[in-house]
C-alpha cells in the first residue's frame, strides 16, 4: 500500500522544492508558514517538510493533510522544501548537510510509504518552473536512492 499509516490520504509522489532564497538567508517552517498564511491567505504552510541550511529537518503541514505546493498534485503528494536555491553566480544552492538530510528523509519516507513512491522536482510538473534548481532524477541516481 502507498498510504501513510493511520491516514486515508493516498500518497504516491514526493515533490522537492526550494525556497528560492539566497544562501545567507536562514529561514525555516515558521517564516515560510508566515509567508504562506499572511501573503497567500492559505490555512498553513504548503510544505510537509522544510530542510534548513544546517540540515535541520523541520515538520511543516501535517502529513495527513494535502499540501499546497504543486498545483494538481497536492492531494497525493508530500512536499519537501530546501531553504536556499537562488542562483547567483557560482553561489552554492544548497549545503552538503541539506543534501544529506534530504537523502535521509527520502529513505525514511520511502520505507514508511512505499519503496516505489515517485520522487520528482517541482520543475518536473511545470515547465515554467526551475525549482528546485537541480535535476532530482540525476541527483537520486548519483545517491543510489
Amino acid at each position: 500500500s502507498r498510504k501513510k499509516r493511520s491516514s486515508d490520504r493516498y500518497i504516491d509522489t514526493i515533490i522537492i522544492h526550494c525556497a528560492d532564497t539566497p544562501s545567507t538567508m536562514d529561514i525555516g517552517v515558521e517564516e515560510i508558514r508566515e509567508w504562506h498564511v499572511k501573503d497567500n491567505g492559505w490555512s498553513d504552510i504548503g510544505y510537509h517538510y522544510v530542510i534548513r541550511r544546517d540540515g535541520t529537518i523541520e515538520n511543516g503541514r501535517d502529513l495527513n493533510i494535502a499540501g499546497s505546493h504543486c498545483y494538481g498534485y497536492n492531494k497525493s503528494s508530500i512536499g519537501i522544501c530546501l531553504v536556499g536555491g537562488r542562483k547567483k553566480g557560482e553561489e552554492e544552492l544548497f549545503t552538503a548537510e541539506q543534501y544529506d538530510s534530504l537523502e535521509s528523509l527520502l529513505i525514511n519516507l520511502k520505507a514508511f510509504i512505499s519503496a516505489r513512491v515517485d520522487i520528482k522536482g517541482h520543475r518536473d510538473f511545470n515547465s515554467a518552473k526551475t525549482c528546485p534548481n537541480f535535476d532530482v532524477a540525476e541527483w537520486l541516481a548519483a545517491r543510489g536512492i
